[in-house]
């Protein structure tokens, strides 16, 4: 038994080791930083007694709240459909659909720029067909844009790999007993793709939580967290703050992927 316990000792260290060097510590040394400021501990109090730093933790948790519930509407459907149909082309919509991964956050700002901005194809179109211009490239619905670009091929690829594993028997056992088409997708689909969504949203809401590249391309008008930690750290010089506004973004992203794992189990298929 003794030596058992070794074992299992010896074989967990490793990632032990890890867990503790790029979270642990990390999280630890930002906690007394953000205490170590002039304001001290009440610093972590300022980020809810703070009209600015309140309203940026709004900010991005709606945008990421969005983000997540669009983009699993869109990735339902689409991974649905696209496992389950195959036709000439489907690897390569596919191919296309995934290709934004290889984009970071200020590529993609850049083409949400070029679609929305003041000389974007949308301004151009509204303005040839209304005479006013529409632009919001550099407001929160530019960066809900982006945001979305970005989640949907991670939560799609999740979708199909979870949409491959649906038992068709079910929904052919449920139309035969009579149940309408939304009937099927709301009590057999669904449920069936439940632990998917879960997991897919929580790593499509926490990637959007912590989001800089594209927030920082379109900033203009855009106070969401990531963008305040830049600004307290480079322009006010205020480490402390930035420290403690870092450890709360790490801890919020922590618990939503903590709770969503634990609400989803261990079915799910890892997102590519």
């Amino acid at each position: 038994m003794r030596r058992e316990t070794q074992r299992l000792i010896l074989l967990l260290l490793p990632a032990g080791i890890f867990f503790a060097g790029f979270f642990l510590i990390p999280m630890a040394e930002l906690f007394v930083i953000g205490g170590s400021g002039k304001t001290g501990w009440s610093a972590y109090a300022a980020i809810l007694t703070d009209k600015n730093y309140f309203n940026s933790l709004l900010a991005t948790l709606g945008v990421a709240s969005a983000t997540t519930v669009v983009t699993l509407i869109i990735s339902g459907i689409s991974g649905v459909f696209l496992q389950r149909h195959k036709f000439p082309g489907n690897a390569a919509l596919v191919a296309m659909l995934t290709f934004p991964l290889a984009f970071p956050g200020v590529v993609i700002g850049f083409m949400v720029i070029m679609l929305a901005g003041r000389q974007g194809l949308i301004g151009q179109i509204t303005e040839f067909v209304s005479g006013d211009k529409v632009v919001f490239a550099y407001s929160m619905a530019g960066l809900f844009m982006g945001y979305v670009y970005f989640s949907v091929p991670r939560t799609i690829l999740t979708v199909m790999a979870a949409a491959e594993k649906l038992d068709p028997k079910l929904e052919e056992a449920a139309r035969s007993l009579g149940a309408s088409p939304l009937r099927v997708v709301r009590d057999v689909i669904i449920p069936g793709l439940k632990p998917a969504f879960i997991s897919a949203g929580a790593i499509c809401f926490a990637t959007a939580v912590g989001a800089f590249g594209t927030a920082f391309t379109l900033a203009t008008r855009i106070n969401v967290l990531p963008m305040v930690i830049y600004t307290e750290f480079t322009l006010s010089a205020n480490i402390a703050m930035a420290a403690a506004l870092s450890f709360v973004l790490g801890a919020v992203t922590w618990v939503v992927l903590a709770i969503a794992r634990t609400a989803a189990g261990s079915t799910v298929a890892a997102a590519g």
